[in-house]
C-alpha cells in the first residue's frame, strides 16, 4: 500500500461562488511598493554611492554579498574572462547558449524601427529619427539562481538597436562567479562586467562611480532593493519597468495532458515563493485530474520547497462557464505569460487585449519562451500588461521629431501658429512665428 500524495493546498474556485470577485481580487494583489524601512535603507545606500563612489559600493558588495573585495578591480570582469567563460563551457551549453542567441537576434532585428519622412506639397519637410541611446544598464539577477537567458533578452535587443555600450552588474553572493552567465554576457556583445548588485549596482549605474559609467536606461529583473531604487533614480535615468514576482495563466479546454499542465504551473512557481499559477478552465474533471497530478509530481521536484509554497500562497485551479467567461478572466488578470491550451488558440487572439506574452496551443510551453524561442521573456508583470509592453528594441531607442519647412511652408504655419500663440497670451511666440510669414 503507497501513501496518497500530499495536497499542494492550491485554492479552487469557481467563478459562480458568490465571493469570487473578492478571494481573486485577494490573490492577485501584489504590492511592489516597499515597506518604509526598505526604502529608508535604499535611500542610504542610492546617496553613499551617489557621494562617495566607488568606495561605498565596494562596502555594500562586501556588506551585502558577503565578500572581501579591497577596490573596484576585484568586482571587474575583463573581456578576455568573459571569453574564457565562454570557451570553457561544455560543448552542449556553448551550443544551446548560441542557439538561443541567435533565436533571440533574428526576432528582435524584426523589431527595428526606421526613420521616416514625409515632404508637404510646399516643400515642408516632416519626419522622425530613430536613435540608439549612448549607454544602457543590465542589471542581471544572481541571487536563488543564476540566469544566463535573462542576459541574453536584455543584452541583444539593446546590441540590436544599436547601443555603443552595454554595461552589466550581476551580483555575485560569496564571490560565486557564474560560468554560464559570463559566457552569456560575451555571447551577448556585453562591453563591461561589474560583479555588484542591490540598490548599489543600481546606484552606480544612475550615478556614475569612478568606475562605473554612469547610463541612460537601466533594464532587467531584482529583488525589492532592486525595484524600490530603480524607481527612486527614475528621471536621472530611464527604466524599463518595475518588475513584481514571476506569473503565468493557463487556460485549457480540457484536452491537454494534466501532468503537461501541471510541470507548466510548476515552472513559473519554482521561481519564488511569491511566483502566481493560475489555470483556468470550464472542465471541473479536467481541473481534478490536474489538481491530481499537481499532488503527484509535486514531490518529485528539485525545488518542491518553494513550488510548494508559492502554490499555496498565490496558485489557484479556476472553474468559469466558458470560453467567454475565460477571456474575460484573461484581459482582468492580464498576465505576464499565457498559454491557451486549447485546439484553436488563434480564435482566441482577437478577444485577448492584455497579456505580456500568449503561448499557443498544447505543445508551446511558457519555458520554451523564457530560454530560446526568440521574443523577449522581459514582461509586465502583476496587471501591468494593460499598459505595458515586453522588453524590446524600441526601449533602447529614442525618437527625435523632425521639422524642415520651406519658406512656403513657414509662412503658412506662421498664420496659425500666431493665432494660437495670441490666443494664448505668448506673444513672443506669435511675433516669432510671424516674422516668417510673407506679405
Amino acid at each position: 500500500m503507497t501513501d496518497s500524495p500530499v495536497s499542494s493546498g492550491i485554492a479552487r474556485l469557481t467563478t459562480r461562488d458568490a465571493d469570487f470577485d473578492t478571494r481573486l481580487s485577494t490573490l492577485l494583489a501584489w504590492e511592489g511598493v516597499s515597506d518604509a524601512q526598505v526604502q529608508q535603507r535604499v535611500d542610504e545606500i542610492l546617496q553613499a554611492v551617489r557621494t562617495r563612489g566607488d568606495a561605498a559600493l565596494v562596502e555594500a558588495s562586501n556588506r551585502f554579498d558577503r565578500l572581501s573585495a579591497t577596490g573596484m578591480e576585484e568586482l571587474t570582469v575583463t573581456a578576455p574572462r568573459l571569453r574564457q567563460a565562454f570557451d570553457g563551457l561544455p560543448a552542449e551549453q556553448r551550443e544551446a547558449l548560441a542557439s538561443a542567441a541567435e533565436r533571440i537576434r533574428l526576432y528582435h532585428e524584426r523589431q527595428r524601427p526606421e526613420s521616416w519622412h514625409y515632404t508637404e506639397a510646399d516643400g515642408t519637410v516632416l519626419g522622425q529619427q530613430v536613435t540608439a541611446l549612448d549607454r544602457a544598464g543590465i542589471y542581471v539577477p544572481g541571487g536563488k539562481a543564476a540566469y544566463p537567458s535573462s542576459v541574453l533578452m536584455n543584452a541583444i535587443p539593446a546590441h540590436v538597436a544599436g547601443v555603443r555600450e552595454i554595461i552589466m552588474v550581476v551580483p555575485t553572493p560569496d564571490g560565486v562567479l557564474n560560468e554560464l552567465v559570463l559566457a552569456a554576457a560575451h555571447l551577448a556583445g556585453v562591453d563591461r562586467v561589474f560583479t555588484v548588485g542591490g540598490a548599489q549596482a543600481v546606484a552606480a549605474l544612475a550615478y556614475g562611480t569612478e568606475t562605473v559609467p554612469r547610463v541612460d536606461k537601466i533594464v532587467g529583473p531584482g529583488n525589492i532593493y532592486v525595484a524600490t531604487a530603480k524607481r527612486a533614480v527614475f528621471g536621472q535615468v530611464g527604466i524599463d519597468m518595475i518588475a513584481g514576482p514571476s506569473e503565468i495563466l493557463v487556460v485549457s479546454d480540457g484536452g491537454t495532458d494534466p501532468e503537461w499542465l501541471a510541470m507548466d504551473l510548476f515552472s513559473q512557481a519554482e521561481h519564488d515563493e511569491d511566483a502566481q499559477a493560475i489555470l483556468v478552465s470550464w472542465d471541473a474533471e479536467h481541473l481534478d485530474a490536474v489538481e491530481a497530478a499537481i499532488d503527484r509530481l509535486l514531490p518529485t521536484l528539485e525545488r518542491e520547497g518553494i513550488v510548494r509554497e508559492s502554490l499555496a500562497r498565490r496558485g489557484a485551479l479556476i472553474q468559469c462557464a466558458g470560453r467567454e467567461e475565460a477571456a474575460a478572466l484573461i484581459n482582468r488578470i492580464a498576465p505576464e505569460h499565457l498559454e491557451l491550451s486549447v485546439a484553436n488558440p488563434e480564435g482566441w487572439l482577437p478577444e485577448i487585449r492584455h497579456a505580456g506574452a500568449i503561448f499557443m496551443g498544447r505543445y508551446t510551453a511558457e519555458a520554451l519562451g523564457d530560454y530560446c524561442a526568440g521574443p523577449n521573456h522581459v514582461l509586465p508583470t502583476s496587471g501591468t500588461a494593460r499598459f505595458s509592453s515586453p522588453l524590446g528594441v524600441y526601449d533602447f531607442q529614442k525618437r527625435s521629431s523632425i521639422i524642415h519647412c520651406s519658406p512656403e511652408g513657414a509662412s503658412e504655419l506662421g498664420k496659425v501658429a500666431s493665432t494660437l500663440a495670441r490666443g494664448e497670451s505668448l506673444t513672443a511666440h506669435a511675433r516669432s512665428a510671424e516674422y516668417r510669414i510673407k506679405e
